[in-house]
């Protein structure tokens, strides 16, 4: 599965400027807004916000997986965002989370979602991976690099 399809350079951002939780993920969707498929970043942020407080989706190891299934986009989307410092974001591990991708699916979206998610889950259990993440240094490298791991 190539996740670049997904993304774009335009959703890639190397330098989140938030401190905490709720101001990371206003800051990853406005990120994602900027896909053509988002069509309302407010209700988006609320799906996200509401699907966070079920459960963290901070998995550990500095990685966080904030997601929805939402009315708010008409495809899937994938916006990353890096912390150089880390952001406390309840993760399970309770370390501070340096690596985000926010995922937007629709609501119709069946698996698909649930198959983007098992894929960066499985590119994130590198350790690493996470250490070429932190250290990439273009939009268009991280996602030849998400695209590349077997």
């Amino acid at each position: 599965m190539k996740l670049s399809k997904f993304c774009s350079e335009d959703l890639i951002t190397f330098d989140l400027k938030s401190e905490d939780k709720d101001s990371v993920l206003m800051e990853l969707v406005d990120i994602a807004s900027k896909s053509k498929l988002v069509k309302n970043a407010e209700d988006l942020l609320r799906d996200v916000k509401d699907r966070e407080e079920l459960v963290t989706t901070g998995v550990g190891y500095g990685v966080a997986f904030p997601h929805a299934k939402t009315k708010a986009t008409k495809g899937i989307v994938i916006a990353f965002g890096r912390s150089e410092k880390g952001i406390d974001f309840d993760a399970m591990d309770h370390k501070p989370v340096n690596l985000f991708f926010l995922i937007a699916a629709p609501e119709d979206a069946i698996g698909a979602h649930l198959n983007v998610m098992a894929r960066l889950s499985y590119i994130m259990k590198s350790e690493e991976n996470r250490q070429k993440m932190m250290t990439v240094t273009s939009p268009g490298e991280l996602l030849q690099m998400i695209d590349a791991v077997e």
